[in-house]
């Protein structure tokens, strides 16, 4: 038991409790192991307790679009659980939930305008498998329930959500997960086999055609929906490449097996438009999202479905029987709303679409170094390649990416006033998603920080 007084904790009492008592998610923990512990934020830099700024180079997690600090979103929370802290979209609606509703409809496309709102991505990944199963269902195709998803691609943690997940040492320890899906090649270009890795659109229609190969396999009529990232996340963003969605949206057509656009990273401005299946061309059947809806000032996330899908539930006496309690919260629906006034005041998708070649530009720069294999992305969302031979490509060893990136680059990196992502969810990779806010000073302190610390980190191989 801890004894709790009301007294201000001291930095060696918070690092102490957090030692003895917090559970840290994706984190290592050990007696010599303790987190950093970050105090706030404003605009795009965070500080810690003992005062230092560091850039947030990842938006967080893929989530502060707008920024850190944001007084109204505070205000507009606040304002919102004086009126009505909680009440649930269990056969009851909010004012909140009902204007965001018809808010995300607007931004989306095609005829996706009906918004399931849940309290994040894995979440809302969950929600669309199942909406895909039970919709299969009511139209008479029982045996559709499977999913297809790419190699090392990152879905979320539930059950299901993890099944989707094509990272083999993240679902090893939770096995058996949920029957039913199964793995096509993602878009990495600059691993594809020659003469693909030459031409960008020989190689998409390639990496496309294996979704009709492994719909064909399993069976059209077993299977229900593809889960696709606009530019996927695991690996290190790996962007598409030409006539490829255009070429996914044909087969599910042909097959009659439902498009789900997996946009929890890149929805709400991170490639550019608020969803990010108008930048590459397609409209899928399905979006989920959650992140950058609020910036991060209160959790909530959408699964947003066509009125194809929603049809046979319209029937007066049919449900979809699924929920959260805290799904479409009302706190967190005022403040998505608030949040979604500042994107359109201050016209950040614009700015994004407008800053992304400097941003771009900056991080080509990092390509003279010895350690930088490729730099790829959309946006304000990029991923560097580490490797230990350019001409070759060869990566590093599993012991030599422990050693290098959890080893040495995670810690140097944070050292030197830049929160990022050293990863090695498939090949080791930097990450990079600042806020929307960011402009040329914060790419070339980005640059700056990267140059000094890749170049001692090769010193190490």
């Amino acid at each position: 038991m801890t004894t709790v007084t009301n007294s201000s904790p001291t930095t060696a009492h918070l690092e102490a409790a957090a030692r003895r008592h917090l559970w840290g998610h994706f984190s290592r923990h050990g007696q010599n192991i303790t987190p950093p512990i970050i105090t706030r934020g404003e605009g795009a830099r965070i500080w810690d307790t003992a005062g230092k700024s560091y850039l947030d180079g990842l938006s967080g997690l893929f989530v502060v679009q707008a920024g850190h600090g944001r007084t109204e979103l505070a205000e507009a929370a606040a304002k919102q659980a004086e009126q009505l802290a909680f009440f649930p979209l269990w056969s009851y609606a909010t004012e909140p939930a009902i204007e965001l509703a018809e808010r995300l409809a607007g931004y989306a496309p095609g005829d996706l305008n009906r918004v399931f709102f849940t309290t994040g991505g894995g979440e809302a990944v969950e929600s669309a498998w199942k909406l895909a199963k039970q919709y299969f269902k009511k139209v008479g195709k029982p045996g559709k329930h499977k999913v297809i998803s790419r190699s090392i691609a990152y879905h979320g943690t539930p059950q299901g959500a993890l099944a989707i997940t094509g990272i083999p040492a993240l679902k090893a320890p939770f096995e058996p997960l949920t029957p039913g899906a199964f793995r096509v090649p993602n878009t990495n270009i600059y691993r594809a086999p020659e003469p693909l890795g030459s031409d960008p659109k020989a190689f998409g229609i390639w990496a496309a055609d294996r979704i009709a190969e492994a719909i064909e396999f399993e069976g059209p009529d077993t299977v229900a929906a593809v889960f696709l990232e606009p530019v996927q996340n695991a690996g290190g963003c790996f962007p598409p490449p030409p006539g490829y969605f255009e070429r996914v949206r044909q087969i599910c057509d042909e097959y009659d097996v439902l498009l789900v656009s997996d946009e929890v990273i890149c929805a709400f401005g991170r490639i550019g438009s608020m969803f990010a299946c108008d930048d590459f061309g397609y409209v899928p059947d399905i979006i989920t999202c959650a992140k950058g809806l609020t910036s991060g000032y209160s959790p909530i996330g959408a699964m947003i479905a066509s009125d194809r899908l929603f049809e046979p539930f319209a029937d007066g006496t049919s449900m979809f029987a699924h929920g959260y309690t805290f799904g479409g919260h009302p706190v967190s629906a005022a403040v998505a709303l608030a949040n979604l006034d500042i994107f359109e005041r201050e016209g950040l998708n614009t700015h994004v679409a407008e800053q992304a070649p400097a941003f771009r530009a900056t991080l080509d720069k990092l390509t003279d170094l010895p350690m930088v294999g490729d730099v790829r992305g959309e946006g304000f969302f990029y991923g560097i390649e580490l490797v230990k031979d350019k001409t070759s490509k060869e990566s590093f060893t599993d012991d030599e990416a422990e050693r290098i990136l959890h080893g040495f680059l995670s810690t140097a990196l944070f050292d030197a006033g830049l929160y990022c992502r050293a990863d090695d969810r498939g090949d080791p990779v930097i990450q990079l998603a600042p806020p929307l806010i960011c402009g040329q000073a914060e790419f070339d302190e980005i640059e700056h920080i990267l140059r000094s610390v890749l170049t001692e980190a090769w010193t190490l191989l």
